[in-house]
This record gives structure tokens, sequence and C-alpha cells, in this order.
């Protein structure tokens, strides 16, 4: 792992594409990421195509992003700017490495001086519930949504796919920690993956909305990023071709409505709406 800490001139990118329905900036705290998810549309971006180590084994900390973003949000307050953000686009916000940089908690403490009108925070780790403190009084200063990346219910399918994310225990009990707290808790199923049939259960009582999305409809180019990274014959491999299906969302909206009321399941883009 190449861990490298570096002074970023930006923080704040003006959201295009798949952000381009509501945000108004991403936030990277970090570039790179190294869960190194298999399915992950980001190694098909510039970002790591111009890079020569492998996706998963490099890490750019930016160690100036709370002050940059002190910046950069007075400069749009000044312009009379509408600020939604969506961290993160590129990375995961909570890399392990945030243990001890504390770049992400920075951040969160700089908007709670310094607020957006949105700010939703897309995760996948636990390590997330170290800053309930600080999300709880960002909470009364803008909206504030935190989505965990949850693909599964079976831990063998996760560690095929995510082999070095968090467990999925792990992450279910960091979503009710953080709705307990009073904080709106998003899931995403994002990619889904095989499953159980009781996948759905696990949500309950600990998210207020639940957003599906697929390896076909979410990597940003219809399906054609999933492709180009081998996803289709990773699925053949370990005997889940039926799941890569591009009716997939269609089959599991259909399957979480027997669990969960209508005005909790999203599909895709706009369950991550603002």
């Amino acid at each position: 792992m190449e861990i490298k800490s570096i002074s970023s001139k930006k923080i704040l990118t003006e959201a295009k594409g798949f952000l381009d329905f509501g945000y108004t900036h991403s936030l990277n705290p970090y570039a790179g990421c190294v869960f190194g998810c298999s399915y992950c549309y980001v190694r098909e971006l510039p970002i790591q195509k111009f890079r020569e180590q492998q996706w998963g084994t490099w890490i750019d900390a930016k160690s100036n992003a709370s002050d940059i973003y002190r910046k950069e949000i007075l400069n749009l307050r000044k312009r009379g700017k509408f600020v939604r953000i969506f961290m993160s686009s590129s990375t995961d916000p909570y890399q392990p490495i945030e243990r001890k940089s504390e770049i992400t908690r920075s951040l969160l403490d700089a908007m709670i001086d310094h607020p957006p009108d949105f700010l939703l925070i897309q995760t996948r780790s636990p390590l997330i519930t170290r800053d309930i403190d600080l999300l709880v009084q960002l909470k009364e200063k803008c909206g504030l949504r935190v989505s965990m990346t949850v693909e599964t219910d079976r831990e063998d399918v996760r560690k095929i796919f995510a082999p070095h994310a968090p467990s999925i225990p792990l992450r279910i009990k960091a979503l009710a920690e953080i709705k307990k707290a009073g904080i709106a808790t998003q899931a995403a199923v994002s990619p889904m993956l095989p499953c159980t049939p009781d996948f759905p259960l696990i949500f309950s009582g600990h998210v207020d909305r639940i957003c599906i999305d697929t390896l076909t409809i979410g990597d940003g180019a219809e399906g054609r990023r999933s492709k180009k990274l081998g996803m289709p014959q990773l699925f053949e491999a370990h005997g889940f071709s039926k799941w890569y299906d591009t009716n997939l969302h269609r089959k599991a909206v259909k399957h979480f409505l027997k669990f969960y009321p209508q005005d909790m399941i999203f599909v895709s883009q706009e369950g991550f709406a603002p």
C-alpha cells in the first residue's frame, strides 16, 4: 500500500454526469481507495487509468482539505451560491488511514462552522460512527444524510467481490448507531449482488430509505464499464450468471416492496438525490 500526503489546490469539484441532478459539488478527501472493490466504476476513470499502481494499492490523502474547504465555501457564499455536496464520488471518505489522519473529521468540523445546504456522506465503513458527535451537530445546520453501501447479506459473496471492505454485520451495526443518534440514514444496495430472500430484513428499523442500484444501470455508462471490468465473467465463474440481469433492479424493487412502503424504496440516481 502506497500512502501519500498531498496538498490539494481544490476540494470542491463541480458536480457533473451522475451527480448533476441536484448536487452542486462532489468532495473527495482522498484519492484512491484501499477497499479496492472489483466492481468499482472508478477503476475505469482517468484517476486510475493514468496511474501505474493497481486500484486498491494507493491512497493520496489531501492533508489541507478542511482549510481549502473553508476558503472555497466562503467564496461560494459571497457569490450567493447554493451548495449541495456529495461526499464522496470517487473514494470512500472513511479510508482506514482516516483513523489517524482525521481528514474527513476535520472537514465535518469545518462544515459545522460553514455548513453546505445539504451533505450526503456515502461510505461503506463503520468508522463513520466515530464522528457521530459532529454529525449530530451538523444536522442542525444543514440537510444531512448518511448512505451506507450494503450490497448483499451474504459474507461469502462480499468476500468474492469486495474482500477488503468491512463486513456486512459491522456496516449494519453502524447504520443502527447512526439512526439511533437521530441522523437520516440510507442503505445503498449498490450494486446489488447475490443475496438471500431475507436480505431486506437486515435493514429493518435501521434506515429511513433504501436505494437499489445495479452494475448495468449504476456504473455511469449503462453497464459498459462493468463489462470492461470483467463482471459478467466473474459472476459466471461463481455460478451467479442469473444475477447479471438488466432487469435486476425491477425484480429487486418488487421484492423489497414486500417488506417496506413504496416511499422508502428508490432506484439508482433518484435514490442519491438530495
